[in-house]
């Protein structure tokens, strides 16, 4: 019988994982640079669906102690999103608080038990910044080394509206397929009639870049909040789609066809 392969990789989310990267991988804090190296890691603790970064402590330029606090208690049973703290661990190991610059982060560091994983340290994403991928800044959350994105010219007519009024169609949108994710269809800017108004909202993926939102008004005066966002400067993968409008389907009716 065939299986799908999210499911195999689904069926290992219980279990300790690993992937080097190959990548130069960078993170400043205090001012200054305090790991840099191109023998980084990429680690999945059980249950988690994000990865984090461990690089080999001599790699770090931080001091590292055991922390003083004790660690966030994970709970107990279902996959941990990103909203799951970092100190959250699932596996084995010793925190650290990790200071530089005079700046001490609590509990941003990890040196695991498991003996596959000797030498390194997972570090806490949020605790420093800005992260650099060779000379490409990381913004988000560390990058996931299977995760892939595609932005295609598609010749699919796209229409969205709301309550009956038209708020943008095009033939010429370009398609971005992302992994796990739905289909996303970003429309040129000419191609919405919708009045648009930009937001305070800002999202950070570390595959696409940093997103504007936009607001919407109807002709009848009203309005939607993030109805729709875009890529203005967009990461390499989805160049294609800079400047481009998706529009959010959960608060628009959008129809799509499946061919042109």
């Amino acid at each position: 019988m065939a299986t799908r392969q999210q499911q195999v990789l689904g069926g290992a989310i219980d279990a300790l994982r690993f992937e080097p990267l190959g990548k130069r991988v960078r993170a400043a804090l205090g001012g200054g640079v305090v790991l840099d190296t191109t023998r980084a890691v990429a680690v999945w603790e059980p249950r988690r669906f994000l990865c984090q970064y461990a690089v080999p402590e001599e790699d770090v330029r931080a001091d590292l102690a055991p922390a003083r606090d004790l660690a966030d208690a994970a709970p107990a049973d279902g996959m941990l999103g990103p909203d799951v703290p970092f100190a959250a661990h699932t596996t084995g190991g010793t925190a650290l608080d990790l200071s530089a610059g005079g700046v001490v982060r609590p509990g941003a560091a990890f040196r695991p038990d498991d003996e596959d994983l000797a030498g390194l340290v997972l570090v806490d994403f949020d605790a420093l910044g800005p992260w650099w991928h060779e000379e490409e800044e990381n913004v988000g959350h560390p990058r996931d080394p299977f995760h892939r994105v595609d932005a295609l010219p598609s010749a699919r007519r796209v229409r969205v509206t709301l309550d009956g009024e038209l708020l943008a169609e095009s033939t010429e949108p370009v398609a971005v397929f992302e992994a796990q994710l739905p289909p996303r269809f970003y429309l040129p800017r000419e191609d919405v009639v919708a009045a648009l108004h930009v937001s305070s909202t800002k999202t950070a993926c570390p595959y696409k870049g940093w997103s504007t939102y936009w607001s919407l008004r109807t002709s009848s005066g009203r309005v939607v909040e993030d109805a729709a966002w875009s890529y203005e400067e967009p990461l390499h993968d989805v160049l294609l789609a800079a400047g481009h409008v998706c529009f959010d389907d959960t608060l628009v009716t959008m129809e799509v066809d499946a061919t042109a």
